[in-house]
């Protein structure tokens, strides 16, 4: 059975260490400078590799959503209150006014993401600008 791993820089270097370790062509301790790793995470990596191959040494959160996103009903929520009060403010604005008047706090930048995906409001780069144009100078056209 044949398949397919995806790997990293960093994982196919030490694939290829400890690929030198068990051919006898490199010490534990040697391995362990040239990787930057303790002793123990060296051997930790050995065991995972004897016990799986290859795929022992890929990173196992790959792919999988992150311990501290936030819930979809929160995030849903804070959408809904976009979309009925605060439509055409930017995500640093909009934060502002979930912090301020509805106690819901979340960064910029993630507010930012949430916006985009949910198809709300303008990048920069969309929004078109009024053309500056310089007012008549009353005390000009009278001299």
């Amino acid at each position: 059975m044949s398949f397919l791993i995806t790997m990293s820089q960093k994982e196919l270097h030490r694939l290829e260490v400890i690929q030198k370790i068990r051919d006898k062509r490199l010490g534990v301790a040697q391995a362990a400078e040239l990787l930057d790793l303790s002793r123990s995470q060296l051997h930790r990596l050995l065991r995972s590799y004897d016990l799986d191959g290859p795929a022992g040494l890929v990173s196992k959160k790959r792919s999988r959503p992150s311990n501290r996103r936030h819930s979809e009903e929160f995030r849903n929520a804070a959408l809904d209150l976009i979309r009925e009060r605060y439509l055409d403010f930017g995500p640093t604005l909009a934060r502002e006014k979930l912090i301020e008047l509805h106690r819901i706090s979340v960064s910029k930048e993630t507010l930012r993401q949430w916006m985009t995906e949910a198809g709300i409001g303008v990048s920069r780069r969309e929004r078109h600008w009024r053309a500056w144009k310089p007012q008549n100078d009353v005390s000009r056209s009278q001299s």
